[in-house]
Order: C-alpha cells, then sequence, then structure tokens
C-alpha cells in the first residue's frame, strides 16, 4: 500500500517473505538546521569502551548533535570519571560542558559504564553515574548518557533512549519496525503479505497495537514486543481500526464499522464488548487520548469535509477544534496538551504537516514538504515523526516544533512510513 493510496482509502472513506533485518539496518540520518541557541559541549572517548565493542563516546556525540541543539568541541583527550580536568582550559577551548567516562567488563560479562559530567562555565561537577548492563544494552547506555545530558543543559528530558516503531514497505513486503531513536536497534515484530497500518504504543512500553489486513479485513492486534506474542483484539463485524491507547494502558479507543458509519468505541485491553463513544450521523475516527485521558481528539466529517474534534473521553458533545483548510486529519496531541498537530490539504493537493497552539489559535505549517502523514509527538513534546515523500522515496523526518531543526531518516531500498514514537517508558 503506497502513501497515495493510503489517503485515498481515507478519501474514500470519507467520500461515501520475510523482510530480513540486516536490509533495515541500512538506516542514516541527515540533519538539517540548528537551535536558535547550541551549547558547546565536549565529550570524549569512554576509556576502554573497546572492550565492549560499543564506541560509548561517540554514540554520545551522535545523539546530542542529532538534536540540533548542541555543538560538539573537539575533545581527542584522554579522560575517564576518575579524571580532574582543567575546567578553565576547557572553558578557554569554548566547552561550557565536558563529559569523560569509562567502560569496564565485569568477572559475570557485564560491563561498568560510568560518566562524570562537568560544568567549565561553573567550574564544578554536576553529575557522576553507573550503569551495569549486558553488552547488549551498550547502546541503550549510551543513550540514556545522552538523555542525562539533554535534561541537565537543556532542562528537559532526552529522548535519546526511546523507541520508534513504523511500517516498512519493499515491493509487496511490509514488516512492522521497532529501532531506538537512532534507527539502530532494529527489531522486526511483524512480517506480512499483506498491509499493517497504525501502529500505537502502550503507555508502558511493552506492547503495540497495530492494524492488520492478513485476514483479509481490517483487524486490531496487539504485540508484546519483548517476546513477539500477539492477540487479537478486534475483529468485529465491518472494518477495526486506528487503536488508540488510553494512558492508564487499560483500554483502548478504536474506529469500528460494526454499526454501518465508522464510530468510535472503547474496548478493555483485555477484550470483551466494545462500549459506543460517537453516534453521530458521520465517520468518526483516528482517535487519539489527552495525557491526562480526559479528552479524545478525533477526525470527524460530521460538519461536510474530515476535521479534527475534541470531546470527553466517556463520549459526549464534541467541540470542532480545526478551522484553516476543508480537510485535516491525523491529529496527535504534544503531552502537555498544548500543541495539536495534523495534516491538512493545502492548495487542494499538497498534504502538510501542521501545529496549532491550542491557547492562542495559531496555526503554523512547519515543513516544505507536500506529502506529509501520520505525525507523532517525541514524548518530551520537543520533537514531532512524521511520514513524508523525498526524492520518490516515502521517509521518516523529525522536526521541533518550529521547524527550524529537521532530520530525515533514510532507509536503504525501502519505504517507510507510520510512525509512531514510543513512551520513555521500555
Amino acid at each position: 500500500m503506497t502513501m497515495d493510496l493510503q489517503r485515498r482509502t481515507l478519501l474514500t472513506a470519507f467520500g461515501a517473505a520475510a523482510f530480513s533485518a540486516p536490509a533495515l539496518a541500512q538506516f542514516r540520518i541527515e540533519i538539517t538546521g540548528v537551535g536558535a541557541i547550541q551549547v558547546p559541549l565536549a565529550v570524549t572517548d569512554f576509556r576502554d569502551e573497546a572492550a565492549g565493542g560499543v564506541g560509548i563516546g561517540a554514540l554520545v556525540r551522535a545523539d546530542l548533535q542529532r538534536s540540533g541543539l548542541f555543538r560538539l568541541i573537539d575533545a581527542r583527550d584522554a579522560l575517564d570519571e576518575r579524571s580532574q580536568p582543567n575546567l578553565p582550559e576547557w572553558r578557554g577551548r569554548g566547552a561550557d560542558a565536558l563529559v569523560a567516562g569509562s567502560v569496564t567488563r565485569l568477572s559475570d560479562g557485564r560491563f561498568d559504564v560510568r560518566y562524570k559530567f562537568w560544568d567549565a562555565v561553573k567550574g564544578e561537577e554536576l553529575v557522576g553515574q553507573s550503569q551495569t548492563v549486558l553488552g547488549p544494552d551498550l547502546r541503550l547506555a549510551a543513550h540514556r548518557i545522552a538523555d542525562a545530558i539533554h535534561q541537565n543543559l537543556i532542562g528537559a528530558p532526552g529522548v535519546f533512549a526511546t523507541r520508534i516503531a513504523y511500517v516498512v514497505q519493499q515491493g509487496r513486503q511490509f514488516s512492522l519496525v521497532v529501532t531506538d531513536a537512532d534507527g539502530e536497534g532494529v527489531q522486526v515484530a511483524l512480517n506480512s503479505l499483506d498491509p499493517i497500518i497504525s501502529p500505537a504504543w502502550a503507555p508502558d512500553g511493552r506492547q503495540l497495537a497495530y492494524v492488520s489486513f492478513e485476514s483479509q479485513k481490517a483487524v486490531v492486534w496487539v504485540q508484546d514486543t519483548a517476546t513477539g506474542q500477539r492477540h487479537m483484539l478486534a475483529n468485529f463485524r465491518g472494518s477495526n481500526s486506528a487503536p488508540a491507547w488510553a494512558p492508564d494502558g487499560r483500554s483502548l479507543a478504536l474506529a469500528l464499522s460494526q454499526g454501518g458509519l465508522t464510530q468510535l468505541w472503547r474496548l478493555s485491553a483485555d477484550g470483551g464488548t466494545p462500549e459506543r463513544l460517537t453516534t453521530s450521523r458521520a465517520i468518526d475516527t483516528e482517535p487519539v487520548f489527552t495525557a491526562d485521558g480526559r479528552s479524545i481528539y478525533f477526525v470527524s466529517d460530521r460538519g461536510g469535509g474530515p476535521q479534527v474534534y475534541r470531546m470527553p473521553a466517556t463520549g459526549g458533545n464534541a467541540e470542532r477544534i480545526t478551522f484553516d483548510g476543508d480537510y485535516n486529519i491525523s491529529p496527535s496531541i504534544s503531552p502537555d496538551g498544548r500543541t495539536l498537530a495534523y495534516i491538512s490539504r493545502v492548495g487542494g493537493a499538497a498534504f502538510k504537516l501542521m501545529t496549532l497552539d491550542l491557547d492562542s489559535g495559531t496555526v503554523r505549517a512547519i515543513t516544505p514538504t507536500r506529502n506529509d502523514e501520520s505525525p507523532s509527538f517525541a514524548p518530551n513534546g520537543r520533537l514531532i515523526v512524521y511520514a513524508t515523500r523525498q526524492d520518490g522515496r516515502d521517509v521518516l523526518m523529525t522536526t521541533s516544533l518550529d521547524g527550524k531543526i529537521k532530520a530525515r531518516l533514510l532507509t536503504s531500498g525501502a519505504d517507510v512510513r507510520e510512525p509512531s514514537w514510543g513512551p520513555f517508558a521500555r
């Protein structure tokens, strides 16, 4: 199913083999733009990091550089967390902060990863931490170090240790894939010759809900990302689509057509009998919960064309939220509830990622592309991942909320779409 076909499917609704992990791992990132303010930072290679076969220092540097918020200062010095660096000298070299550490293989085969973080401006140590991890988790340890640096210098949690789920299509084959936020650590959750759409993370980061057409109709499944075990959640008469987890993880909102027109329903995460949330004479779909669990944003054509609405999570009166343009779909709400991201048809042909400040009502187009789809907020609310089309391929992009920092996530020989950014938990 191409992105155009996926969009045509939605337009129609409102108008009336295995795939190998090595191929998926060919993943790289191109960054454009920088933040208004970049923090100058030096991160050395970690002492004895070669023992684990993972360049911890290089991974931390890559994470921070990808954010667009840091300017990396050359740091080839042989330092570790036990060193007593000359902080005024580092300040003279342009660094506001310095990070150094070490990797030690323990007798049981695990690795002790230690680091220390100094403020070169104030001339003091900020934080020092240690993690004991298995070899396969050394990359995760590096991402967590980058997250801690982001938290200390930016004042907001980093998302380097989070994961992204998305769908890959190569030829007629589809794969549901989970990777680290930098595109590495590839895990193929499902391979299919039939389309897979709408992956959605459970709040605990341990399960994914998604829609598979392997039964020749839209059916919602839930899968454990660690074990691969899965179960069919919704296979009611008609179409079962657009799963969205409630923040407590106990239930999901779904779009079901079992009563005729597609409406919103709520279903226990354990299955059972769904509870109807909307009873309109229109098509209601694409639900998404607010972080506090009190409201659901969704798409409906009850006003004539698809627009974003909001209603209580228990159902009831719905309030229209989007007014700019005659075709607005795919809502994603920021964790703080202040910003709505969605896709708007512009000029009759372009589909662009927009943000709406829910306090001021300000609408902003934040992408230069014309085929944007499926926005999903990072759990810290500072970035959005979305699908688009560039240079004849379906790709994933991340963007800051002002559109100034973008990263293009590239895979080799495959189209990628339907991204869903996972929670902090994993």
